[in-house]
């Protein structure tokens, strides 16, 4: 969700053979923010939960302002260059630049060392172009330059294209990341510099038999699959009943109208509509402060560190479910949704899915819907309608 410079201009893209589905395996791992507070003790969790309570009874729960991938947690395996270096990247509906470290990054860039590292020499289809480039994260930036070379997913050769490499990466958020670097998949036009996204770049080369991707979650933490990214269509042995689909409201985001958010019977939230950002790179549901404020006191989560909320356990199975009104269809979570299960030194606890966050005009206000409800509804990106369709999601792929 961030915004670059200059203008390139593209060299001419060799076309190759389209090709059926394309299938990408996504890998689960923790979360950055989930990292980063694992070195609290349960006890410890507990008592920021009371004291922050305890606090809130008479002053506002303070905004934390997310840096964007702090909250990501499926990433698959790409390839970059002649022969292929592989990386590991979140594929992110909420940005549309790609980026891996280079190996030109600082000897001082913690992130970079701890990560695969592109290096332009070793590919033979590798062309210079040397735009600088910058991409601001919460305080930081991540800087670097343009390259160009071809990119793999999955066997599927996009030739000629342009990406990041990345030489200066800011803060703990990506030292702590699972994942190498990020291929966006929103619309150009929040494209960093007007680099071609990805599959814009697969579009103008008619690789695919349709220009629609999609995402299966598995939120099964007992599972050693983590979903799958298909690339030209859907699967419907990923999901049950017929998809629901909403137009895009914004070639930005992947942007839709929600109509309401209700609570059980007692709270509705966005009550007059509102924006929704449907967005594979963050793990859960954010929205306003001053509603999902209501929310976690509705479902009586308690304030903890770094923005998160606690639950108890014990109370999940009578937790009102919570209902999306998407186009005149509700989408339901119930609590064993959008409760995240944590196990810590041998203990678990439990965390709401749900997180403040204020986004300004003109892009907001907006909610985002995460992983907590992608992993619920498998969800269909569709660039050839413009549109965003959902169906409840299976358990496993039905052979």
């Amino acid at each position: 969700m961030n915004l670059l410079g200059k203008v390139f201009i593209l060299l001419p893209l060799l076309v190759s053979q389209s090709v059926g589905i394309i299938r990408i395996p996504l890998h689960k791992t923790r979360s950055v923010r989930r990292a980063l507070s694992d070195g609290l003790t349960f006890e410890e969790l507990k008592s920021a939960a009371e004291a922050a309570w305890r606090s809130d009874k008479t002053t506002s729960i303070p905004v934390e302002k997310l840096t964007n991938f702090m909250d990501a947690q499926y990433y698959g395996v790409i390839s970059i260059g002649t022969p292929p270096q592989p990386f590991k990247v979140l594929f992110d509906t909420g940005s549309s630049n790609l980026w891996v470290p280079s190996i030109h990054c600082s000897f001082l860039d913690i992130a970079c060392w701890l990560h695969h590292r592109y290096n332009s020499k070793k590919s033979s289809t590798y062309v210079q172009n040397g735009t600088k480039f910058s991409i601001q994260y919460g305080r930081g930036s991540l800087s670097g330059f343009i390259s160009q070379d071809t990119v793999t997913l999955a066997g599927l050769e996009v030739l000629g294209q342009q990406f990041g490499e990345a030489v200066k990466q800011p803060g703990l958020v990506f030292a702590a990341a699972r994942f190498d670097g990020v291929l966006g998949m929103a619309y150009p036009a929040i494209s960093v510099d007007q680099v071609k996204p990805v599959f814009d770049t697969i579009m103008a080369a008619k690789l695919l038999p349709k220009n629609i991707f999609s995402f299966y979650i598995n939120r099964d933490v007992k599972s050693g699959v983590g979903g799958e990214l298909m690339l030209g269509g859907a699967d419907p042995q990923y999901y049950t009943g017929e998809l629901h689909y909403l137009n895009v409201t914004r070639k930005a985001y992947w942007q839709i109208q929600m109509d309401t958010v209700e609570v059980g019977n007692t709270l509705t939230l966005c009550k007059t509509g509102c924006q929704a950002v449907v967005d594979t790179g963050t793990s859960l549901i954010v929205g306003p402060t001053h509603e999902i404020r209501a929310l976690q006191r509705a479902i009586g989560a308690f304030p903890l560190l770094m923005g998160e909320y606690w639950i108890d356990c014990k109370r999940i199975p009578s937790l009102p479910v919570i209902a999306f009104n998407l186009g005149g269809k509700m989408f339901n979570l119930t609590g064993d949704d959008y409760v995240m299960k944590i196990s810590k030194m041998g203990t678990t606890i439990c965390l709401s899915g749900f997180m403040a966050m204020d986004i300004p005009p003109p892009a907001g206000p907006l909610w985002i819907l995460g992983d907590v409800f992608i992993g619920r509804y498998y969800t269909v990106f569709d660039r050839d309608a413009e549109r965003v369709g959902f169906a409840p999601s299976r358990k496993k792929r039905v052979e």
